[in-house]
């Protein structure tokens, strides 16, 4: 090496070495690290952000069958047909969530803990829930009882909802990791990028001083090459980014909060039917109730704070903004009807609470005032509308940044085996007036 140092023949061999060992450097890093954020941009779209999803959904119909169930037992003896197959598809949901969560685990040591509990204690939760009913229907005060017990099963400490949730929270803590996977900033390949092109742009200046020839075609073309590469690597990155950053700040957030919203609205649901199972023993249960409605609604008299406020503040189109508007109309409302339902409750008058909450057996209640249930509903459905918004949003953007990126690891890699034959030729050529 010393020795072809001391000729320009030698040297000039030594930099055409060093050139394309730079630029065939910059060309492996882009594939592989572009790779790396294609993949992890893959993951949010098919595998974490469905499955964080999903796990949102399990927390979902599991306190829906909760509150389902105890507002299917106020009715008294028969349960209305409604409520019998709202329970039951909730029930069966879960199950086929939780199975299709078991297999899409990817060996999560926390998320098959979770499973795993939720697979435990389901069948336990529905037997308790089998026998309050057979209770009820046969008229027996037992029945109330066996359902405080399955509602306890649900929500206490270790539970069905409290392994739900952190199920919930593994999936989006994936989901986030996956994110940040995606975003990292190629620093390798740039960095590799731009010494390349120095390197480039160095060695003409050095072949235009030796020889006061302007241009040599096969550096030209490296340099040309590298270039593009580079500003492929840059621009196609950057897209990709700010469609994730979108994805993220108007579709996986906007669903978080959204999902969090839904869990807290069947949760008051079900505190408010337990208030009046319990039967003068439910403070605890309208206290939850009303802490749930504030963490909601907010505390103001306004009533459009908490949640649904965050939601509505993260809703970016008015597609998005119209169904949580509606919700907070629906919650105000459902916050009215609940403290004319309190108040008769406390005089004595039980059997007009009962059918202001869930109205008669086979309506949902009359025309002139609405029920609860009814608020309840509207709440839920336009919960459920704002989140199938979010998501197509999430979709879309997630898909806008994967494609951003999908061509780039193969064309990099093809510009810069151009941009090294390049270089060598261009080398070549100038060697070849040594002999």
């Amino acid at each position: 090496m010393r020795a072809s140092a001391g000729t320009e023949p030698g040297r000039l061999r030594i930099i055409g070495a060093v050139l394309a060992v730079l630029v065939l450097a910059f060309g492996a890093a882009t594939a592989w690290q572009i790779s790396e954020r294609a993949t992890a941009t893959d993951h949010v779209l098919h595998h974490s952000g469905p499955l964080s999803n999903s796990a949102a959904e399990i927390y979902r119909s599991l306190a829906d069958a909760d509150a389902t169930v105890a507002g299917g037992f106020l009715a008294g003896g028969q349960e209305p047909r409604t409520a019998t197959d709202r329970y039951n598809a909730d029930i069966r949901k879960a199950a086929e969530l939780i199975t299709q969560a078991a297999a899409s685990s990817d060996g999560s040591a926390e998320a098959n803990e979770q499973i795993t509990a939720l697979n435990r204690q389901l069948p336990y939760y529905t037997k308790l829930v089998a026998t309050a009913q057979a209770d009820g229907l046969q008229g027996l005060p037992l029945g109330g009882a066996y359902l405080r017990f399955a509602d306890q099963q649900m929500q206490q400490k270790g539970g069905l909802l409290d392994a739900a949730d952190k199920l919930y929270q593994a999936e989006t803590d994936r989901l986030n990791a996956d994110y940040t996977d995606a975003k990292a900033l190629p620093w390798v390949a740039w960095v590799l990028g731009a010494a390349a092109l120095v390197a480039l742009v160095w060695a003409q200046r050095r072949h235009y001083r030796r020889t006061n020839r302007v241009f040599n075609r096969g550096m030209l073309a490296a340099s040309t090459a590298c270039a593009v590469a580079l500003l492929w690597l840059v621009a196609g990155h950057s897209v990709a980014r700010s469609e994730l950053s979108d994805s993220y700040a108007h579709g996986a957030r906007s669903m978080q909060v959204l999902n969090n919203a839904r869990i807290d609205v069947l949760q008051a649901r079900g505190n408010e039917n337990l208030t009046l199972v319990a039967r003068g023993s439910g403070a605890a249960y309208e206290q939850s109730f009303s802490d749930g409605m504030d963490k909601l609604a907010g505390t103001q008299a306004a009533g459009d704070g908490g949640e649904l406020a965050q939601a509505l503040a993260l809703a970016d189109t008015a597609k998005g903004r119209t169904p949580v508007q509606q919700a907070i109309t629906s919650m105000k409302t459902w916050r009215e009807r609940h403290t004319a339902e309190r108040a008769k409750d406390d005089n004595g008058d039980y059997a007009t609470a009962v059918a202001d909450v869930i109205g008669g057996k086979d309506s949902g209640g009359t025309a002139v005032t609405a029920t609860t249930a009814e608020c309840f509903n509207a709440v839920d459905t336009s919960l459920a509308a704002a989140v199938q918004v979010e998501q197509d949003e999430f979709r879309a953007a997630a898909d806008n940044g994967r494609s951003a990126m999908a061509l780039l690891p193969y064309g990099a890699a093809v510009l810069a085996v151009l941009a090294a034959a390049g270089a060598l030729l261009g080398i070549g050529r100038r060697l070849a007036e040594y002999r």
